[in-house]
């Protein structure tokens, strides 16, 4: 399936979904837009997109639809719900969700899919704002091979690297994998800027000395700046994040695995929560710990 002239849907035009979604139409996919405040997915209409009145109306005449939403509840509600996507969308069409969801989950809407003659994959992404801008990153695929085969070409023009890691819910498994080590590396590196303040150094002149070494983590490159110049606007949020912790954790426990780094993770994101930083971006964690809350 090529993309050009191709009719795609997306869904959920937020912080990372309208760039993705304005990567489709540059490519010269025919693209219906929705999402729940519409003014987010002004920039798209005007560029030549479409505006859909819901989900379902997105979703009717496209060959393939994405959807880019907030928590598994919005997933269930937009994929299965009485006016969801898999009972809307065309036979034949290929559902794909970039959504960072409950892996259970992209089992049932896989299965249920299947059973009204479509095809549903979990794609879940890494890369954040940054990523989503510059069409960099990597989008971890669970699902059937023929259907990913066919949206791979979709895939390519928004990140740099899609990998099918198995079956139903392997996209959502492998994401989880990713975020708990994105926690350890934040973790690491909010710590490590904190230690060096107190101690008295420039912490971005420490940057300098063990940014390109062992140390090295896109994380401490990458976000150590932002959190040091105060800059915490989102470029993931902080209660996505939570969830996708709490995600992790369920499914380990189920699994019997005892992970404590993510447990510690887990526990640092709810204190965010509670301190009113859900709305922040991950970096923000720094803040926590420079007002002494971790």
């Amino acid at each position: 399936m090529q993309v050009s002239g191709s009719s795609v849907a997306f869904i959920g035009t937020g912080v990372m979904g309208a760039s993705m979604a304005g990567h489709l139409l540059k490519a010269g996919a025919k693209l219906a837009v929705y999402n729940r405040t519409k003014s987010k997915a002004d920039a798209l209409v005007a560029a030549g997109a479409v505006w859909a009145g819901s989900p379902a109306a997105a979703a009717a005449g496209a060959d393939v639809v994405f959807t880019m939403v907030g928590f598994p509840s919005d997933v269930e509600e937009v994929y299965l719900g009485q006016d969801g996507i898999v009972a809307a969308a065309r036979p034949g069409a290929v559902l794909v969700d970039l959504t960072t969801s409950d892996p259970a989950l992209a089992v049932r809407v896989s299965a249920a899919a299947k059973a009204a003659g479509k095809a549903a994959i979990d794609a879940p992404v890494s890369g954040g704002d940054t990523g989503a801008r510059n069409a960099t990153l990597s989008i971890m695929v669970g699902g059937d091979e023929a259907a990913f085969a066919a949206v791979k070409p979709f895939l390519d023009v928004m990140g740099k690297t899609a990998v099918l890691q198995g079956g139903p819910g392997a996209g959502q498994h492998t994401k989880m994998a990713n975020q708990i080590s994105v926690a350890a590396s934040l973790i690491g590196a909010v710590e490590s800027m904190s230690y060096a303040k107190k101690a008295g150094l420039d912490p971005l002149r420490v940057l300098d000395s063990i940014g390109g070494g062992a140390a090295q983590s896109w994380q401490l490159v990458g976000m150590s700046p932002r959190m040091l110049a105060g800059d915490f606007a989102p470029g993931f949020y902080s209660k996505h994040f939570l969830k996708d912790l709490r995600i992790a954790l369920d499914s380990a426990k189920s699994m019997g695995e005892r992970l404590p780094l993510l447990t510690l993770a887990e526990s640092l994101f709810q204190r965010m929560q509670e301190a009113g930083f859900g709305e922040l971006g991950t970096q923000a964690l720094y803040r926590l710990y420079g007002e002494g809350r971790q």
